[in-house]
This record gives C-alpha cells, sequence and structure tokens, in this order.
C-alpha cells in the first residue's frame, strides 16, 4: 500500500513526520484531500484543524493557523504560523490581498 511521508512544521518545532495514508488540511478556501499519488501542489492555508490518517488505522489531529502546504512526490510538507494539539485561543493570521 502505497503512503504519504508527511511533515508539519511551525516556527518553533516539527509537530508531526512521519507516513500517513491521507492527509486532510485546511487550505485557505476550503479542504482539501491528499492521497498517495497527489498531483504536484502548492497551496495556501487557513486555520482549522489537520487531520493525518496513518496507514496501519487511527488519525491525529492538529490544529493549524497560517502558512503554506506543499505536495510533491508523495511527500506533504506544511509549513504553518501555528501548529498545536488545541485550537489556537490567541493567534490571528493576516493575509495580504493584491490591490490594483
Amino acid at each position: 500500500m502505497a503512503s504519504l511521508n508527511v511533515r508539519v512544521v511551525s516556527p518553533d518545532k516539527t509537530l508531526f513526520e512521519g507516513e500517513a495514508a491521507s492527509v486532510v488540511a485546511p487550505a485557505w478556501d476550503g479542504q482539501v484531500g491528499i492521497l498517495p499519488g497527489h498531483a504536484p501542489m502548492l497551496a495556501l492555508i487557513g486555520s482549522g484543524a489537520l487531520s493525518v490518517d496513518r496507514p496501519g488505522g487511527g488519525s491525529d489531529t492538529f490544529y493549524v493557523a497560517g502558512g503554506v502546504v506543499k505536495v510533491e512526490r508523495d511527500t506533504v510538507t506544511l509549513l504553518t504560523e501555528y501548529a498545536g494539539h488545541e485550537p489556537p485561543s490567541d493567534v490571528t493570521v493576516d493575509f495580504v490581498e493584491d490591490v490594483e
């Protein structure tokens, strides 16, 4: 069975590093599901729950706010401004909109 190599990194720590059967991440414009064989992708992360399903069963849930997720060759790297096991209580994430 194919799996993903997943890394969840915040400024102060690597919260998760390991294999996963699938990942559901809170992209800026909605949830994105990632399975092995996913096309290369780069997306902005919003805020919400990140679900990492383990290959042997079970899952881990983390809370993230802001950042980017990169998918390439069954490797998922999520670089985030906040990552933890509890929802952030005082984290605000500012995004710059294009101004013409």
